[in-house]
This record gives structure tokens, C-alpha cells and sequence, in this order.
């Protein structure tokens, strides 16, 4: 199918900052499953904008905004051709062997309570890809999906003793459960195209764990499936951290208030 996406971010100042820094993980790159057919990235103001790769292959961007700055515009948009995989992922950028993904993060670390969770779930299976499957429907049964819950440094391990939290924490549970069980595993950020939800409030989180004989398979555990045409791969890493799609500082006495506008719809309905 082909996916349409805006998704626009706003930063405001409570007073004008000196200077802001912003790094970019926002630019899709083409696998067997996923075809860029069109993508920019525009910005308001005097802003300078390079783009770069990453340790991991991904794409990104870096955009310094000299001062005085009191908003920032940026927006993405573009159109992907998706097809379904079946969750498999192949001909994508790969820079590192499957064993680094088991590295723990302090974002994704077991503690004993995940890793008898992973045990209990899927300890007794001796397939990885049962094994995956088995820890990602049982994160999605244990765990509430709240906004309100967490925050971008909420670790694995608080989230999944509170029971609540939102994609990020799914997937840095899943991430931790399928490490402690030996399966290569990493952090996936995106976008998913919801039918008859076109407005969203964000972007969207989920995992890929390394399958021998199938290589990358792709577990959303905030909705217990693999991922389908709908979903759209931005960038990949160990964690959220890694992979965020917008990451940035700035200098000055001043408060930020941030605005995201985000659109995701099919070719089809945008032409409607």
C-alpha cells in the first residue's frame, strides 16, 4: 500500500533561546518491504540542516539554529510503498553482527522480575521465533497502554513492575525479556498507519529480534502482531535512545513547549 505522512513539530520558547542543536533520526531508508517514493524535510528559519548516517545505517539529520530562537518549525513529508513481509525484513542496512544486539542498555536492562517473566513465558520453547512470539503476546497481556504513565527515560524494568506505559516501554520490556532468553534483539522506531485514524499523537516503537533462517523479524507488542504494510521503518538501535526520531538540546534561560502534528493516511483517502 502507499502510506502518506506529514508530521510536523513545533518547538516553542518561553523566552529566546541562545541557540538550539537537533538531531534528526526522521528520514525512512528502502528495504525488500518498504519503497521511498518521496520524502522532505523543510524547516522555518535560519537553520542549517546535514544530513549524515549513523553507526547503525540510519539516516540522519543535524540541525543547529543560531539565536535568538523562540519557535522552531519542522516538517516531514512524504509517501512510502509498503508491502507485507510477514514481518521478515530483508536488503535493509545492516552494520553490525547479530550477537552486538544483545548488549543490555540501561533503557532495556533485565531485572529479576523480567527475567522470570521471560522464563516463565517462554524458557520451556526451544525455537527463537516461538520463544518471540510468546513474549511478545504476554507483554501485551500484562501491560496497560498508557500515555500518562512513563517518559522517555522510564526504564524497562519500573514500567513493567507499574503495568502500564506506552510502545516505548513494550518494546524495551520485549527487548530485555528476548536478550536474557539469548535472541539478538533491537529497538525499531516508526510510524504506524491506523485505518480511520488519520490525526495521531505520535509515532510509533517496536522490536526486531534475529531469527536464524529468517534473519530480522519484526514483534509489536503494544499490539501483538508483526508487523504488516502498515507499518513504516524509520531507524533502528539498542534502544529508544538510539533510535529516537528527534533528539536536541538548547541554550539559554527559557522553557520548551513542544507541538507535534502527525498525518498518516493512505494514498488513497489523501486523494479522497
Amino acid at each position: 500500500m502507499r502510506i502518506r505522512i506529514t508530521h510536523e513539530t513545533v518547538y516553542s520558547y518561553s523566552e529566546p533561546a541562545k541557540s538550539a542543536i537537533q538531531l534528526l533520526r526522521l528520514t525512512p531508508r528502502g528495504h525488500e518491504g518498504q519503497t521511498v517514493l518521496s520524502w522532505a524535510i523543510d524547516m522555518d528559519g535560519d537553520a542549517r540542516l546535514m544530513r549524515q548516517e549513523d553507526w547503525y545505517g540510519n539516516i540522519i539529520h543535524s540541525l543547529s539554529v543560531p539565536g535568538p530562537v523562540s519557535q522552531i518549525v519542522l516538517k516531514v513529508a512524504g509517501e512510502i510503498e509498503t508491502t507485507d513481509t510477514s514481518g521478515v525484513i530483508q536488503g535493509g542496512v545492516e552494520r553490525f553482527p547479530e550477537v552486538f544486539y544483545l548488549r543490555e542498555t540501561h533503557l532495556s536492562r533485565a531485572d529479576p522480575t523480567i527475567r522470570e517473566f521471560a522464563e516463565t513465558m517462554a524458557g520451556h520453547l526451544t525455537s527463537p521465533l516461538e520463544q518471540s512470539h510468546a513474549l511478545m503476546a504476554g507483554i501485551q497481556e500484562r501491560l496497560r497502554f498508557d500515555t500518562d504513565a512513563t517518559s522517555a527515560t522510564t526504564v524497562a524494568c519500573d514500567a513493567f513492575s507499574a503495568g502500564h506505559g506506552v510502545c516505548q516501554d513494550f518494546t524495551h520490556i520485549f527487548l530485555a525479556a528476548a536478550r536474557h532468553l539469548r535472541i539478538p534483539a533491537r529497538y525499531v522506531s516508526g510510524y504506524l498507519h491506523k485505518p480511520g485514524e488519520v490525526e495521531q499523537g505520535a509515532g510509533h516503537a517496536w522490536a526486531e529480534a534475529y531469527i536464524s533462517g529468517l534473519g530480522w523479524v519484526s514483534f509489536d507488542p503494544a499490539n501483538a502482531i508483526s508487523a504488516t504494510e502498515h507499518y513504516v521503518r524509520l531507524a533502528i538501535g539498542l534502544d529508544y535512545l538510539d533510535a529516537a526520531p528527534v533528539r536536541g538540546s538548547y541554550y539559554g534561560i527559557t522553557r520548551e513547549a513542544l507541538d507535534v502534528r502527525l498525518r498518516i493516511e493512505s494514498a488513497r483517502q489523501a486523494q479522497a
